[in-house]
């Protein structure tokens, strides 16, 4: 085994007189986290249908209103690394408080915004405290959960990573159609400012700090590393226009030197922060310490999350496209559409995490796999003429694979881990999700793109030329899951407490 895998844990938690209950207060923790988490998360969706409304209500060009979707993946795409230090310098209130402020700042912010710039802004501030919020809860879950009930509590994680990103959109449509965007900050706003007071008010400190200095150097070279790829990835679907004019082709050219300058300064800066943090590594004073990937469990682990998140974030991605696009319904009806799945997956998830608990993980992810992948490969049969609700049904299906995926891989990959890592190993976890999650939605958009352009100039009629660029996407997420029915086999749910080392090690 691995000196990850075996390294004694260096802070201190409370103690149950009943080792397999949780600590006292502990219940109370975990659901307040929870609740923070869904409203970071909801928030973080509600913009992709505002998208059309901004741009008439603020007067401004659809490749500006994008940048409230980019800026909100840029600036957690650079915040989520940091974590890991964070969370082991400063105590669990402290971090709490600090991410629930951003984010309430934020979101007044945004509901008081006169123009683009100051809501761009305040995306900006919104993403800052999301990012912290991820990865607070699953260190806090890990270090206060009792190993044999890991399974049962990221269960209810998964009720907020599928239910959240759901609603965002429905809820969004529903405002919209009623009264205006500013609406979905004013929601938002109180429920948020609540978690705030109650989080100040009871959350307690959880384990021991450390005093080790932060490493500015690591903090700029993962900034232009981690989000150098995912802007980069961000203007993949930019480089791609079908227009032919002088204006055209000047934006094209400009687009795609953008995407090759950032991919390559993110390329090169992500390699000089890897080896940044090796070199630290051996002093216990890495940014993100990587030695957690000694742990052969949690790399199988996270490169499995990897894959789901790359063909997951793509397809949810494409598929309200293709309702509005090609089937022709409302953004609302798109919303209430994708509901009954993610529904499924948030009332699975506690079920799921039970069996894990029991069972393991070959049980969950050989099934959810098999699930996940022969629906990926039935979405490339819609059409044009697809009717809606065989699309609901698939997609119903498909929530039931991922939650079969998502729980056992969260708890197994952080159960692979000791007790000081269990904050780097969050922060790894949430930065490879956001990172593939660019990826798979940059890539698969690209791709339809590219092909419904080729088929619209070939004369087919717009809805063929659309369906014909979702086929050739949902193929590309087809092909990408297939690994994933190999990692199913070979990813083990740790034993409940792995051994320490033996004294003088």
């Amino acid at each position: 085994m691995s000196s990850t895998d075996t390294h004694p844990s260096t802070g201190s938690v409370p103690v149950a007189a009943d080792p397999h209950a949780l600590p006292p207060g502990a219940s109370r923790i975990i659901w307040l986290l929870l609740a923070a988490a869904f409203v970071a998360i909801l928030n973080e969706t509600t913009m992709g249908v505002a998208i059309p409304h901004l741009v008439d209500d603020l007067g401004i060009t659809y490749l500006a209103a994008q940048w409230l979707t980019t800026a909100f993946m840029l600036t957690m795409a650079v915040v989520i690394p940091i974590t890991g230090f964070l969370l082991r310098r400063f105590t669990t209130r402290q971090i709490f408080i600090t991410a629930m402020s951003l984010f309430s700042a934020g979101t007044l912010i945004a509901l008081l915004a006169p123009g683009f710039e100051v809501l761009l802004v305040a995306r900006v501030v919104q993403a800052s405290g999301t990012a912290i919020m991820m990865p607070l809860l699953m260190t806090t879950l890990m270090t206060i959960v009792p190993a044999h009930s890991r399974g049962r509590m990221m269960g209810r994680v998964s009720i907020v990573m599928s239910l959240a990103p759901a609603i965002g959109p429905s809820l969004s449509g529903f405002l919209l159609d009623t009264l205006n965007w500013r609406w979905i900050f004013a929601i938002v706003l109180p429920i948020a400012l609540i978690a705030l007071a109650m989080g100040a008010r009871w959350i307690h400190n959880l384990g021991e700090t450390t005093r080790a200095p932060i490493d500015v150097l690591s903090i700029i070279l993962s900034a232009f590393g981690f989000g150098g790829l995912v802007y980069g990835l961000s203007q993949i679907g930019g480089a791609e226009t079908t227009g032919s004019s002088a204006a055209d082709a000047a934006a094209q050219s400009l687009s795609t030197v953008s995407l090759i300058v950032s991919l390559s300064v993110g390329v090169i800066a992500l390699g000089l922060f890897i080896w940044r943090q090796l070199e630290l590594q051996k002093i216990d004073d890495a940014l993100l310490d990587l030695r957690v990937f000694r742990s052969a469990n949690f790399s199988l682990s996270v490169g499995q999350m990897a894959l789901l998140s790359m063909s997951f974030f793509g397809t949810i991605t494409i598929l309200p496209l293709y309702m509005q696009d090609v089937l022709g319904i409302s953004p609302l009806q798109t919303g209430l559409a994708v509901l009954p799945g993610s529904v499924l997956m948030g009332l699975a998830g506690p079920v799921i995490g039970r069996i894990y608990d029991a069972r393991g993980t070959r049980v969950l992810l050989v099934p959810g796999s098999v699930i996940a992948i022969g629906m990926l490969w039935f979405y490339t049969t819609f059409t044009a003429t697809t009717p809606l609700w065989v699309v609901v049904v698939a997609q119903t299906i498909l929530s039931l694979g991922l939650a079969l995926s998502f729980t056992p891989l969260f708890t197994a990959s952080l159960a692979s881990l000791t007790p000081k890592f269990y904050s780097y190993g969050s922060a790894v976890v949430g930065t490879l999700q956001q990172v593939a999650g660019a990826a798979g939605i940059a890539i698969m958009i690209t791709v339809m793109s590219s092909v419904e352009a080729t088929q619209l100039a070939a004369g087919l009629p717009e809805a063929e030329a659309g369906a014909a660029g979702v086929h050739a996407a949902f193929l590309l997420a087809a092909i990408v899951s297939l690994p994933l029915l190999i990692g199913a086999f070979l990813i083990r749910k740790p034993a409940d407490e792995l051994p320490e080392l033996p004294v003088g090690h």
